[in-house]
């Protein structure tokens, strides 16, 4: 882990989503507190996550840290520019999960995440990779694919993070298992599985554990592999994927390492931090320390 205090630069180019927590509303608090903190900050609009790479290539030479207000969706479509630039990460959660910030124990209180960014220090973290597209939290096939086309925003605004475990449950009582081929470091196995994910950091779907030690600077992805057909049996196994230990379970594989792939028959989409972005066969990898993040000291 690299984690040392560095002075702030002081140009930051401020990015809100405007489909995250109201992103375009707190544009103006956020810009304030900056300021007061000392910062000289540069806010551009956005139409939309799409948009975010291209912004910051297009402010690399003037600005010396990039400020990232939205959920994981947004830190996600940000990360290949940070990557190419080396600017430093500063992050201001606003979505409905934030499973980056947890990770990083960086508060949704929008004041104590700003300090943080003021207070300078970094900390280089790992990004993983899916069929080249980097990702920082959790890549996944299966059930979590359903919940994402099912977790609509209307459900989100009712339930917050919450709404991934309710959804996922309605969903899990109608879901059927796939065959699949996990290639990995130690050889390939052939599975029929509920859910096969890929984690990079730590927490993913509002909150669950991949791995109850999985850090998300440790060098290595984190496989599971939900291979139970007893979907009762999984309402009691819920809270053993909350704290990150459902490998102790018989029902589920687990595998650590730098690359992985994972085959289906046919084509599978392909759940990453929330939004379904390549499908099966799935390639994985990992980039060491490939961007720097404003963390608490």
């Amino acid at each position: 882990m690299s984690l040392a205090p560095e002075p702030v630069s002081r140009r930051a180019l401020v990015l809100a989503n405007p489909n995250s927590g109201g992103g375009a509303a707190m544009a103006a608090p956020i810009l304030k507190r900056l300021r007061f903190l000392g910062l000289d900050p540069i806010h551009a609009e956005l139409g939309g996550s799409d948009e975010v790479c291209q912004t910051i290539l297009d402010h690399r030479e003037g600005v010396d840290l990039v400020v990232l207000c939205g959920g994981d969706g947004t830190m996600n479509a940000a990360a290949p520019a940070l990557i190419e630039t080396g600017l430093p990460m500063g992050i201001v959660p606003l979505g409905t999960a934030n499973d980056l910030a947890r990770t990083l124990e960086i508060p949704t209180d929008l004041i104590a995440a700003i300090d943080i960014i003021a207070g300078g220090a970094r900390r280089c973290i790992d990004v993983g990779l899916i069929n080249d597209r980097p990702f920082f939290n959790v890549a996944s096939i299966g059930l979590s694919t359903k919940v994402a086309h099912e977790l609509t925003k209307d459900i989100k605004r009712r339930w917050g993070r919450f709404g991934y475990a309710v959804t996922a449950a309605r969903i899990a009582f109608k879901a059927e298992t796939f065959a699949a081929e996990i290639v990995s470091e130690h050889g390939t196995q052939s599975v029929r599985a509920l859910q096969i994910a890929v984690g990079n950091g730590r927490f993913y779907g509002g909150g669950a554990a991949v791995r109850a030690d999985a850090r998300i600077d440790d060098g290595t992805l984190d496989l599971y592999s939900l291979e139970t057909r007893n979907v009762w049996k999984l309402a009691f196994m819920l809270g053993r994927f909350q704290r990150g230990e459902h490998g102790l379970y018989s029902e589920v594989r687990t595998d650590r390492g730098k690359t992985f792939e994972i085959r289906t028959p046919h084509p599978m989409e392909v759940n990453v931090d929330g939004d379904i972005v390549t499908e099966t066969p799935a390639r994985f990898g990992l980039m060491e320390g490939a961007i720097k993040v404003f963390v608490p000291r």
